[in-house]
C-alpha cells in the first residue's frame, strides 16, 4: 500500500471505532483487517501504529481541535497528529491528495487547522490536568491517591508502547533453547529481569508464526502476568484452582510450575473463553488440567469446599494497568464501572476463599493500578474473613524476586518495573 492508502485505512479504522465506542479497539481492529485480507502484515502494523498513536493522545488532540473551533473527526484527528508530532516528518499535501485510495485533499479550514497546530507541543499550559495526563476527569483523584506525587511519571510511562514478552514453557524447553529457536526464525530476544521464565522480544515481531510458538515452546504473556503465576507458588502434587481462568494463560504457567503433576482446574463463567483454552493447553503439552464452567446454582464449588492447596483469583477489573496495550480503555471507563467491579470482586473473592483448604493459600490478582481494586479490596476481605492473613516475608515463593512482595503484596507498574500494571496479594488460611 502507498502511504496515502495507509492513512486512508487508518482514518477508516478510527471511524469504525467512533461508530462503536464500547467495543475494544483491538477487537475492532482485528475484525477490520479480517474483512480486508488484501492488507499485508507490514501495512497492518503501520496502520495500527498510526491509530494507536492517536488513541494515546486522544484527549489532547480533541482539546487542540476544539480550541480551533472545529468538531473532532477521524480525519481531523489524523491531521492534528501529523501537525503536533514532534518528529514532524509527514507533509499532509503528500498524503491528502484525493488520488486513488488516498484521502481527499485538504479543505480551507483543515489547512488552517494544520498551519495553526504545526510546531506546537502536544501539551499546552491551558490544558486541564486530566487532559494533559490523558485520563477521565473523575479518575484523576483516584490515581493521585494511588501514586501521590508520582502520578505524572507513572501515567507518562503508560503512554509508551507495551513490550512483547514471552514465557518459556519449561515443560518443553528452557530459556537458552527457546531464545536460540526464536533467533533461528529471525526473532531476537533477551531474558526478562524479574520473571525467571521470561523473554522480551525487540519490536513487534510475528511470534505466532514461528516454530517455537507453534510447538508450544513459548507463550505470549506479559512479564507482570508471569509474576502473578510465580506468586501462586503452585508445585507438583498440589490441587490448584484458577478461579477466573479466561483463556487459561495463567493456568498454563501454573501447570508448568507443577511439572504436569497434581491437578489444576480452570474455571470461568464464559464457555467461549474456556473453549479457547483447549488448543493452548494441548499446544503447551499440559495434561494435568481440566476445565469447569461456573453457572448459577452449580453445586461444584460446594462439593469442593476447603479442598484446594492454591486458589488464584485473577479478578475482573478496570484493566487500568494495561493502558499501554489498550489506550482506548481509558476513554471507555466510567465511574459506575469501577463501582460495579469492586462489588463483583468482593463477591468473587469471598466465594473463592471457601475453596481454600486449611493451611492453603489464595492469590488475589488484578491488572489494575487503583487502590480501590487492590489494597483496599484485600484489606476489606481480611476484615470479613479473620481465618485468613497475609503471608509473611519468609513465606513468599522463591520464584518471585527478593523484595518484590511487600507485606505479602506485589505491585507492578510500567514505570517502575517495565511491565503492565499488576497487583497480587497472597493470603493464607489458618491451619
Amino acid at each position: 500500500m502507498t502511504p496515502s492508502a495507509r492513512l486512508s485505512a487508518a482514518i477508516d479504522l478510527l471511524a469504525a471505532m467512533e461508530a462503536t465506542p464500547q467495543r475494544p479497539a483491538d477487537a475492532l481492529a482485528n475484525a477490520f483487517f479480517r474483512e480486508r485480507r488484501y492488507i499485508g502484515g507490514g501495512d497492518r502494523r503501520a496502520i495500527s501504529a498510526r491509530v494507536w498513536r492517536i488513541l494515546r493522545h486522544w484527549r489532547r488532540l480533541h482539546w487542540w481541535i476544539e480550541r480551533a473551533g472545529m468538531q473532532p473527526t477521524p480525519r481531523l484527528l489524523a491531521l492534528a497528529m501529523m501537525a503536533l508530532d514532534p518528529q514532524g516528518r509527514e507533509n499532509p499535501d503528500d498524503l491528502f491528495t484525493g488520488e486513488r485510495y488516498a484521502p481527499l485533499g485538504l479543505t480551507g479550514p483543515e489547512r488552517r487547522l494544520y498551519d495553526q497546530l504545526q510546531g506546537q507541543a502536544l501539551t499546552h499550559p491551558d490544558m486541564p490536568r486530566a487532559v494533559v495526563l490523558e485520563v477521565p476527569d473523575w479518575l484523576l483523584p483516584r490515581l493521585e491517591r494511588t501514586f501521590g506525587d508520582g502520578v505524572e511519571a507513572e501515567l507518562a510511562a503508560m503512554e509508551g508502547e507495551a513490550t512483547l514478552d514471552l514465557r518459556v514453557n519449561l515443560l518443553k524447553s528452557d530459556r537458552p533453547t527457546a531464545r536460540a529457536a526464536l533467533a533461528a526464525d529471525g526473532i531476537q530476544s533477551e531474558d526478562t529481569t524479574l520473571s525467571p521464565w521470561g523473554l522480551r522480544v525487540a519490536g513487534r515481531q510475528p511470534v505466532t508464526s514461528c516454530a517455537a510458538f507453534r510447538g508450544g515452546m513459548v507463550e505470549i504473556q506479559d512479564e507482570g502476568s508471569q509474576l502473578v503465576v510465580a506468586a501462586v507458588g503452585a508445585r507438583p502434587g498440589m490441587r490448584v484452582l484458577d478461579y477466573c481462568a479466561g483463556a487459561a494463560g495463567k493456568t498454563l504457567g501454573m501447570a508448568m510450575t507443577m511439572e504436569n503433576r497434581g491437578h489444576i482446574v480452570a474455571c470461568d463463567v464464559s464457555e467461549p473463553r474456556l473453549d479457547g483454552a483447549v488448543r493452548r493447553l494441548r499446544r503447551a503439552g499440559v495434561h494435568n488440567a481440566e476445565r469447569h464452567l461456573l453457572v448459577a446454582g452449580d453445586r461444584w464449588a460446594r462439593r469442593r469446599s476447603g479442598s484446594f492447596d492454591r486458589v488464584l483469583v485473577d479478578a475482573p477489573c478496570t484493566g487500568t494497568g494495561t493502558w499501554r496495550r489498550n489506550p482506548d480503555a481509558r476513554l471507555r471507563l466510567r465511574e459506575r464501572d469501577l463501582l460495579e467491579l469492586t462489588a463483583k470482586q468482593a463477591d468473587i473473592i469471598d466465594r473463592a476463599a471457601s475453596l481454600v483448604r486449611p493451611g492453603g493459600r489464595m492469590v488475589y490478582a488484578t491488572c489494575s493500578i487503583l487502590r480501590e481494586e487492590n489494597g483496599d479490596q484485600i484489606a476489606a476481605f481480611l476484615a470479613r474473613n479473620p481465618a485468613f492473613s497475609m503471608v509473611t516475608p519468609d513465606g513468599v515463593d522463591d520464584d518471585l524476586p527478593p523484595g518484590l512482595a511487600v507485606d505479602g503484596q506485589v505491585r507492578l507498574t510500567p514505570r517502575q518495573h517495565h511491565t503492565d500494571g499488576f497487583f497480587a496479594a497472597i493470603v493464607q488460611r489458618e491451619s
